[in-house]
């Protein structure tokens, strides 16, 4: 490892021939790190800018932080001159891509660090091998979009099309194809990454690998991704989605909400009926809602024939009509993202929302417990304060894509779950609802080793708490070594990044 990395530390910056871009301040009289930016040609906004309050602005309004300077850059150079123009200056560095860490942490995770906004950052190409080229400012929306019409691909990925590539493919992941072909970051076969001194690399499994290792899993401790290189699936022509709703017939009946939850469980462990072309999720909302939703890599006929009659076999009668329906590939992933179109603007996002969000992960080999579905249906029912909703999606089970590597593959250690919980609570005043919520269930089933997803990223959590809930001691302890070979003043800095304390 000390070889690799002593190579990449004795580089330097990479040069890179791009027209000099005029800032958006003057540089007169103004602090050393603005000057630094200005000297490089390196396009900013500051406090007072005319453009300052909106790129600040972050998704989640409960956090709200203030940038010292918000960089946008429209090279890797630009990249790396302010990497360095920080650390020369003793100012933190995170860099935003989509903008919707829960946590903010895209925004600094405090006052006064320096936010690296790869808006510019739009191109994507897709070569005759399949690979895509994708800016590090790219929405997923028009990541989906642009790959299809290019080229008739696709890549595994979440459905919010606001949301950007950078933190979504370097924290996981997941999407209602994953179980079919893996996390988003299981695509990436290469990136182009500033680190922490400035310089760039181009990073592969070969080339810098454990760069390359570490960024897929803990890019926000180790480096700024302006380019990923992805892998790409042929699309497919269509698949199935399906839908089953029972609103208030579950919900107000404990007996029934935990027998039918226990029966899904066993129909998404069941070897003799599920693969890997099938994935779905519940969605529950604190007001009567009990959905079930997701899709089949296959035609309406298989699903009703062979996977339908098993889910629905000794459970109540859904309430709603049933969709069980064939969606052209395109149509589908307008679908899934609740909007009329998956193409996003490429400036001028504005998409907020005020919240706390907690996370489970549940392992395969210890599932869900009818006492602990139990302790969730009780606390639901308690007068809620806040409104809420609760997604428990499907990552595990046979032939999961999801949880076929290790912690070898990629600096990832979510390779065991069998379900993932998003608790969300809406409103500043939701975190002792959500909290609670989160507690019900793991309290429940004390003797269960229950983690939690770093792209649902809790601000509530301890430094300590959050690098063995994200990522276990062994994959933190080796990430920990790494930090301090290639970052070893932390310049890539937020409240849970690898080596706070």
């Amino acid at each position: 490892m000390k070889s690799i990395v002593a190579s990449v530390l004795a580089l330097g910056a990479v040069v890179v021939n791009a027209a000099a871009i005029s800032p958006l301040v003057n540089a007169a009289a103004v602090s050393p790190l603005v000057t630094c930016l200005n000297k490089a040609n390196v396009t900013i906004s500051t406090p007072g800018g005319a453009n300052y309050s909106e790129l600040a602005e972050p998704f989640n309004l409960r956090l709200q932080y203030s940038p010292v300077v918000i960089v946008l850059p429209r090279t890797t150079k630009h990249v790396s001159d302010a990497v360095v123009c920080a650390a020369e200056c003793n100012v933190k560095v995170q860099a935003k891509s989509g903008g919707h860490s829960y946590a903010s942490f895209s925004s600094g995770g405090k006052n006064g660090s320096m936010v690296i906004d790869l808006q510019p950052l739009q191109d994507v190409e897709v070569d005759a091998n399949g690979i895509a080229k994708v800016g590090g400012g790219v929405r997923l929306g028009n990541l989906a979009d642009k790959i299809y019409k290019q080229a008739k691909r696709a890549v595994s990925h979440g459905t919010c099309p606001g949301v950007g590539v950078g933190g979504h493919f370097t924290h996981g992941g997941y999407g209602h194809t994953s179980r079919n072909w893996g996390l988003a970051l299981d695509h990436i076969v290469g990136v182009d990454v500033v680190l922490a001194n400035g310089t760039a690399v181009y990073a592969t499994q070969t080339l810098y690998p454990d760069v390359f290792w570490a960024i897929r899993g803990a890019a926000d401790s180790f480096g700024i991704v302006t380019n990923f290189y992805l892998e790409t699936h042929e699309a497919p022509e269509s698949v199935t989605y399906f839908s089953y709703k029972w609103g208030s017939s579950l919900f107000s009946d404990k007996q029934a909400f935990t027998d039918t939850f226990l029966h899904i469980q066993d129909f998404a462990t069941n070897a003799t009926i599920i693969d890997s072309r099938i994935s779905f999720g519940i969605y529950l909302d604190g007001v009567a809602a009990y959905n079930l939703g997701g899709t089949f890599f296959g035609t309406v006929d298989e699903f009703k024939a062979t996977y339908e009659p098993e889910l629905l076999r000794g459970i109540p009668t859904p309430t709603v009509p049933v969709i069980v329906d064939k969606y052209a590939w395109y149509d589908y992933l307008i679908l899934m993202s609740d909007k009329t179109s998956i193409i996003e603007p490429l400036t001028g996002y504005d998409e907020h929302d005020t919240f706390f969000t907690k996370s489970i992960t549940v392992p395969e080999t210890q599932k869900l417990s009818a006492t602990a579905l139990d302790a969730f249906w009780t606390y639901i029912h308690q007068p809620a304060p806040v409104d809420y909703f609760v997604i428990i999606n499907l990552y595990g089970g046979p032939g999961s894509q999801i949880n076929t590597k290790d912690t070898s593959f990629a600096a990832y250690n979510d390779r065991d779950s069998l379900w993932v919980f998003q608790n969300y609570g809406i409103g500043a005043d939701s975190i002792d609802w959500i909290q609670g919520l989160n507690q019900a269930v793991v309290q429940a089933q004390p003797n269960t080793t229950f983690g939690a997803y770093l792209n649902y990223v809790d601000p509530s959590l301890t430094p300590a708490e959050a690098h063995t809930l994200y990522y276990g001691e062994a994959l933190y302890a080796k990430l920990l070594a790494l930090k301090g070979e290639v970052d070893p003043g932390s310049v890539f800095w937020n409240p849970q990044a690898i080596g706070t304390v």
